[in-house]
Order: C-alpha cells, then sequence, then structure tokens
C-alpha cells in the first residue's frame, strides 16, 4: 500500500489530535465545545487553520476578537500571538496546518 491512512474524531468531545507531524507539515485536528480552546500562544510556524463546523472566536496579536464561520480558511503569519476560543454554543471543529512545519 502507497498511502498513508490516518483517522480523527469524529463527536463532539474536545480534542486536539496531532495527526501528522513531520518534516514537511503538522496537521492538526481540533474540536472544542463552548467556552474552550487553546492557551494563548505565538505561532511558530505559517498557519491555516481551517472552520470545519462552528464558530471560531480569534484574538490575533492586539486584535479585538474576531469570529469566522464554517467554511472560513484562515492565514497566520508566523510569530503572532493567538487566542483561539469556542464562545459559541455550536460545537467548534478545526483543521490546523503548519507549514512549513515547525523546527522548534
Amino acid at each position: 500500500m502507497i498511502e498513508q491512512i490516518y483517522q480523527i474524531a469524529t463527536g463532539d468531545e474536545k480534542a486536539v489530535e496531532k495527526v501528522i507531524m513531520d518534516d514537511n507539515i503538522h496537521y492538526i485536528h481540533m474540536i472544542f465545545n463552548k467556552e474552550e480552546g487553546l492557551p494563548e500562544h505565538f505561532s511558530n510556524s505559517n498557519v491555516y487553520m481551517t472552520v470545519v463546523r462552528g464558530k471560531l472566536s480569534i484574538a490575533l496579536d492586539d486584535q479585538e476578537i474576531h469570529t469566522y464561520e464554517a467554511g472560513t480558511l484562515l492565514k497566520i503569519p508566523e510569530n503572532t500571538k493567538m487566542n483561539v476560543r469556542n464562545l459559541h454554543d455550536p460545537v467548534l471543529e478545526l483543521i490546523v496546518v503548519k507549514a512549513p512545519a515547525p523546527t522548534r
């Protein structure tokens, strides 16, 4: 078999799954319920964040919180302060791709 196969969570329980973490990319799948999210941090690579379902509430650097609906793809530069949250009732599901893969 040539391809590699990966599985991701399909439910509503909180998940941060590091699906692929290799020298090329980091591919991370996340599920957050209302009031859940990530600790505030700085991006360690270019981040491509796809909102699969729900609404993403995100504050970048010193900006106010912006809300993005399912079907939105954000490109966030390296070294950007990020505060990623679900402030809404629907479950939030994200796919995060870091490219190039962080070296630190």
